[in-house]
């Protein structure tokens, strides 16, 4: 179903398509680590955190720990000292990749206007 199907049929947008899609990858760093993850998977923590830049160190471990749990980004632990942890895309997780291109074009045609 569209957007326009939905119009006056939904009482919350929680219960749409578009809704789930928000919950999943809505918010300030969640596509960003996924386009990062695309770019460069796998990828350890503190990588990802010095690609990022501002994020803390909470909010990164918070953000993989839900896209985890969306079974957008799998988690690879290896049993040494120190820890060594590597994050990449899952298959569904992949599936967003067309998505995040189009928004990049989007931006790229409408950047300086």
């Amino acid at each position: 179903m569209s957007m326009v199907e939905y119009k006056g049929k939904v009482k919350n947008i929680e219960d749409t398509p578009f809704g789930y899609t928000l919950s999943v990858i809505g918010g300030k760093w969640k596509m960003v680590i996924i386009y990062l993850l695309a770019e460069n998977q796998p990828v350890r923590f503190n990588d990802l955190k010095r690609q990022i830049g501002v994020i803390t160190y909470k909010m990164l471990s918070s953000q993989l720990k839900e896209l985890e749990v969306d079974g957008l980004v799998k988690r690879k632990e290896y049993p040494q000292i120190p820890p060594k942890v590597e994050y990449s895309l899952t298959d569904k997780g992949e599936t967003l990749i067309p998505v995040l291109e189009k928004l990049c074009e989007w931006g790229a045609d409408n950047q300086s206007n």
